[in-house]
């Protein structure tokens, strides 16, 4: 998960934060192995922007991409970037029980949480 972890601060490096000055990256891997990767970009009417969880899952789906491992999420460093309920319900849409997200802040600070530890409870039908 080394690679995950680089690849999601490598992306918060590229986010468009010209508001809120807080870059997020995220690194997203699927079940073939493939990783996909966005970053916030903001807009100056704030609902516009979009997170980096939802660039990255939303780059994966747009390529076919249906089964989804883990996540990884580099925010701030000086605390863990969770992501937003909105965030949250998208990966819903995509996720199980197993699937890992990885918040980030640096190499060698990382926690590990299962997709239901963060969200006990999902919309669905």
């Amino acid at each position: 998960m080394k690679e995950l972890i680089e690849k999601a601060i490598s992306a918060r490096e590229t986010a468009y934060a010209p508001y809120s000055h807080f870059k997020v990256g995220a690194a997203l891997l699927t079940a073939d192995g493939h990783i996909y990767t966005g970053c916030n970009i903001e807009n100056i009417s704030y609902p516009v922007g979009i997170c980096a969880e939802r660039v990255a899952m939303s780059q994966a789906a747009a390529n076919g991409e249906r089964k989804f491992i883990a996540m990884a999420i580099a925010g701030g460093k000086d605390s863990y970037c969770f992501p937003c309920g909105m965030c949250r319900q998208f990966m819903a849409e995509f996720c199980d029980e197993s699937f890992d997200v990885i918040l980030v802040r640096s190499l060698d600070d990382y926690q590990y949480l299962s997709f239901k530890e963060l969200m006990p409870y999902t919309f669905s039908f």
